[in-house]
């Protein structure tokens, strides 16, 4: 049910010259469930608190007993991480008095980001337009977004060059390659085609020998198990999800599923955590499971022990299943296609945390010709460990496993050929929500709660835009950014925030008074606003206009950011009111009729392609659609991408023509 009390929508609700109390009231569209409550508690001997086992869980408990009448100082709360009957019948048996020290951490948070809110977000509304806001971590967000943005407009591309050998074994006429290094004493960069002319004349008619063979074993331990960062990164990679669409599934999981012949079970630890701590019991069951289920030796020796990075509250365990001997498909039937994904992904990332690493044979190959030295990298996996169960992805470009043919030291090896390519490097790519999510993380701002909530904001307020999987700054967000930069450069200040996260900690842990760390923030804060008040001029945000005209008045429409994206409106708002959804021709006719297919969008913002000429023609299709027909049977041909990759399709269901993007399937 989330909060019950919280501070006014309508005013800043903070008495400022008293101690800056918060004034709460009832939230609105609470106050039935409160009175249900109220009639509940009336007819028990005794209540117990149970919300959420983190900060606003304890604030919510600490609102639940004012709102009930009931004695704070009682021992009245528990608090488990699993919602299953073993771990709420234990934490019946170990009550506690509320944690003050907690309340007031999540007090101070709330004051401080409803002052920074309601403060400077008026003083947009003056300077720039209504409906405009300003947040304490939400707008750090923004300025990483914008900043990278900088960088890649700044970017000076650099010339390198590439050189790779194919090279062939000539006892068993396998192929490999060779990338081009340097000397013997060097690595060579060659930054020019120049360069890269005079090194080709050199190896001219070169014996290319095997000069040094190096074989070696490397292993790849296995992943920590899921904290809340992690699995909004993974979520997002490998399934496709969302920060928020992923706590939102995961919060299902939690609280509990009906599943067959068991009844409803919460299915995962608590999922708001930035510790990767596993119970000891949890590792007994993990242990009992793996070996029976893979094997002694798949075992992490001695239970694998996870350690958690600096900055971790360390609250709760890590995201972990409830029990591990729930494998995901022996429920699949009890859960929908969403929730299978993410639970299985749970999962299995958990059972890989507590498995062996999997361990690699290598093998790097020295070649000389005429002194330059190329080299050849080999890597054959000897023993899945984690492997066998879980990969874990990255935002990087991945190692494949190569193998190379059985040479020796002194084999001379023939040429096949020489390919020398040139390259530039190129700009750091824009933030993905994974890699955003990361990046908040590492700089310690915000708290496991809070990711998904910043970037469903910076995204709905139309800073950010998403294009195709990157968040991009809309011209609002980044003259918004420009303002907060020069007058409030402390608030998105990323080191100023992460620091203020600390204090929160310190209040947390008895060490801080909370209205003290509010009030040193607030004074200097308030002569700066006061200064930004005076300084800052009436800014306009010009509409990007479009070459489409308004069949209504005549004008250019102009380009508006809704929630759902980029749409078209006349400029004569309000006399005109006519909108336009923006219209992405594929040049590819409708199988259907006479129309065309053009790329349309859902009110979530889903893509699919449908005729241009709806409603009278209804085709519509969520995979992309190519120019090419079926070779068999004439009809249209659409791209998908599924787990193995890029697959073509043809759209006859009764045609079971299909192809790889490198092979054809029978």
């Amino acid at each position: 049910m989330g909060h019950i009390r919280d501070l006014p929508k309508s005013q800043l609700g903070i008495d400022i010259e008293n101690g800056f109390a918060p004034k709460y009231i009832t939230i609105r569209g609470k106050g039935e469930i409160t009175e249900k409550l109220r009639k509940e508690a009336k007819n028990c001997d005794k209540v117990y608190l149970a919300t959420d086992p983190d900060r606003e869980g304890e604030a919510i408990s600490w609102h639940l007993a004012n709102i009930l009448n009931l004695n704070t100082k009682e021992v009245l709360r528990i608090e488990f991480n699993e919602i299953t009957k073993s771990a709420v019948t234990k934490a019946l048996k170990a009550p506690r008095k509320l944690n003050f020290s907690v309340i007031d951490a999540q007090q101070a948070r709330r004051v401080l980001d409803r002052l920074v809110g309601y403060k400077i977000s008026p003083l947009l509304w003056k300077k720039v337009k209504k409906g405009l806001s300003a947040g304490r971590v939400q707008s750090v967000a923004v300025r990483l977004i914008c900043d990278r943005e900088d960088e890649i407009r700044e970017f000076v591309p650099k010339e390198y060059w590439s050189l790779i050998a194919k090279l062939n074994e000539p006892d068993t006429r396998k192929n490999f390659d060779a990338k081009f290094f340097g000397t013997e004493n060097e690595k060579i960069e060659v930054s020019s085609e120049d360069e890269m002319n005079k090194i080709l004349e050199a190896i001219k008619g070169a014996i290319y020998t095997v000069k040094r063979i190096k074989k070696g074993e490397k292993k790849r331990n296995s992943p920590n198990p899921f904290i809340t960062s992690t699995l909004q990164q993974e979520a997002y990679r490998k399934l496709g999800f969302t920060s928020k669409k992923t706590m939102m599934i995961a919060q299902q999981l939690y609280e509990g599923v009906d599943i067959k012949g068991e009844g409803t079970l919460g299915l995962v630890t608590y999922i708001r955590t930035d510790s990767v701590r596993i119970s000891e019991e949890a590792k007994v069951d993990t242990a009992k499971y793996i070996t029976e289920k893979f094997g002694k030796n798949y075992l992490a020796g001695e239970m694998k022990q996870n350690k958690s990075g600096k900055k971790v509250q360390d609250a709760h365990e890590a995201i972990r299943p409830s029990s591990v001997f729930r494998e995901p498909d022996h429920i699949k039937d009890s859960l929908d296609k969403e929730q299978y994904k993410l639970y299985k992904l749970i999962w299995e990332r958990y059972v890989a945390s507590q498995m062996q690493a999997a361990v690699f044979d290598t093998v790097t190959v020295d070649i000389e010709a005429k002194g330059y030295i190329f080299k050849a990298y080999g890597s054959i996996m000897k023993f899945q460990g984690f492997m066998r169960i879980y990969k874990e992805s990255s935002d990087e470009k991945e190692e494949e496993e190569v193998s190379l043919p059985n040479l020796y030291e002194g084999q001379q090896l023939k040429l096949k050929k020489l390919d020398h390519k040139q390259h530039f490097t190129e700009p750091p790519l824009r933030y993905t929500e994974a890699t955003l999510v990361k990046i908040l993380e590492e700089k310690g701002i915000g708290r496991p709660s809070t990711y998904a909530p910043i970037i469903s904001t910076i995204l709905a307020r139309g800073y950010v835009i998403r294009e195709k999987k990157y968040l991009v700054p809309t011209d609002l967000g980044e003259k918004v950014t420009g303002i907060m930069k020069e007058h409030f450069s402390d608030i998105v200040n990323a080191e100023f925030t992460a620091n203020m996260e600390e204090k929160l900690d310190k209040i947390e842990e008895g060490e801080k008074d909370w209205v003290q760390v509010i009030k040193e923030f607030y004074e200097p804060f308030d002569i700066t606003l006061r200064s930004a008040e005076e300084k800052i001029g009436k800014i306009e945000i010009q509409d990007e206009v479009s070459d489409v005209i308004c069949e209504l008045c005549g004008r250019n429409m102009v380009y508006k950011q809704g929630r759902f994206g980029k749409f078209l409106a006349c400029p004569g708002f309000p006399n005109c009111r006519n909108t336009k959804a923006i219209v992405e021709s594929t040049g590819i006719g409708c199988p259907k009729c006479s129309g065309e297919l053009i790329a349309r969008k859902t009110k979530r913002g889903r893509k699919f392609y449908g005729c241009s000429k709806y409603p009278e023609c209804n085709f519509v299709s969520w995979d992309e659609p190519i120019a090419e027909k079926c070779p068999r049977c004439g009809s249209l041909i659409v791209k998908k991408h599924s787990r193995k990759g890029l697959e073509y399709k043809c759209i006859n269901e009764t045609c079971d023509y299909k192809r790889s993007e490198n092979y054809e399937v029978k």
